[in-house]
């Protein structure tokens, strides 16, 4: 699998992840239906799942940003049970989350087939948090002002995308392979980061966080 291919299927749903490899897989496709793929995937996934490692600084800007009374959620397009293979094993970072604050692809408050790149799960996610921020169809000029103070870390374009239609502001930390296939595109992110390191709380009215090194952000690097 390229990573142009990767790059369509990361922030997406199990089930349209799996549709989507599928089509650039006709041969396979003729072998299994998406439901029996998407099984396949999930028994060898529950596997390398637990062995993630979190991305460089995450565990610290998030255990900063609770410490210091910052309001945090999360929004993955993971159905819970994968969501649950990737994070058991990282309990300091995600026992930080308020458990009503996690939203996942198949939460009750995400309508099925409006995942990411759609904005639902990040407007489900701000009202978690107890932000009135609307709806993806509705939304006056107060919503919008509210949306516009939430800030979306994001790994995929998809995600970016979603952020960004959600009226928040997005910091981007891809990978450097997905960042290979179009450097000078940052799909509306507000920064582009080679790693959280690079972020500067305070750059963003928030209060410098205990136990986070901030590192010098080059300056090559695309913005908004």
């Amino acid at each position: 699998m390229t990573w142009e291919i990767k790059a369509g299927v990361m922030g997406k749903t199990s089930h349209m992840a799996a549709e989507y490899i599928l089509s650039h897989f006709p041969r396979v496709k003729e072998d299994m239906t998406t439901e029996e793929y998407m099984r396949e995937g999930d028994r060898k996934r529950e596997e390398l799942f637990r062995k993630v490692e979190p991305m460089r600084g995450a565990a610290a800007l998030v255990k900063g940003l609770y410490e210091a009374g910052v309001p945090i959620a999360l929004a993955t397009g993971s159905t819970y049970e994968n969501f649950t293979y990737k994070t058991t094993h990282l309990p300091h970072i995600f026992s930080l989350f308020p458990p009503n604050c996690i939203l996942t692809g198949d939460s009750p408050e995400v309508k099925p087939g409006r995942g990411k790149p759609k904005p639902d799960v990040f407007l489900a996610a701000a009202h978690s948090l107890g932000r009135d921020v609307g709806t993806a169809e509705s939304c006056t000029d107060s919503q919008r002002i509210e949306r516009s103070k939430g800030m979306v870390f994001e790994d995929a374009r998809p995600g970016v995308t979603a952020g960004v239609a959600a009226g928040m502001n997005v910091i981007w930390v891809p990978d450097p392979e997905l960042l290979a296939l179009d450097p000078a595109a940052n799909f509306g992110a507000k920064q582009v980061l080679e790693h959280l390191e690079e972020f500067n709380p305070e750059e963003w009215g928030l209060p410098a966080l205990e136990g986070f090194n901030v590192s010098s952000v080059p300056e090559n690097r695309p913005y908004d």
